[in-house]
C-alpha cells in the first residue's frame, strides 16, 4: 500500500553538464544578425535594378543556406568522429 502512495522517483539529470548554453546563444544571435544583414543587403541591391537584384537574390540564397547549415553543426569539425 505504501508503494502506491509514494511519489515517483525524479528523473536522472541528463545533459546538464555540458555547460554549452552561452556558446549556443551566441551562435543563434550571430545567425539572426547574419540573416538580417543578408536580407537587407539583398533588398538594397533589388532597388538598383533587375540584374543586380537577381544576382543578389541568387547569392543570398546560398548565404542563407550556409547560415542554416552552420546552425545545424555541419561546419563544426571538432564534433565529428573520424571513421
Amino acid at each position: 500500500m505504501s508503494s502506491i502512495l509514494a511519489p515517483p522517483p525524479s528523473p536522472p539529470p541528463v545533459a546538464l553538464g555540458d555547460n554549452d548554453g552561452l556558446r549556443r546563444v551566441k551562435l543563434r544571435l550571430f545567425q539572426i544578425l547574419a540573416s538580417a544583414v543578408t536580407v537587407f543587403i539583398t533588398a538594397w541591391c533589388c532597388t538598383l535594378g533587375f540584374f543586380p537584384g537577381l544576382i543578389a537574390v541568387l547569392i543570398a540564397k546560398h548565404v542563407l543556406v550556409a547560415i542554416v547549415l552552420m546552425g545545424l553543426g555541419m561546419g563544426d569539425v571538432r564534433g565529428r568522429r573520424r571513421g
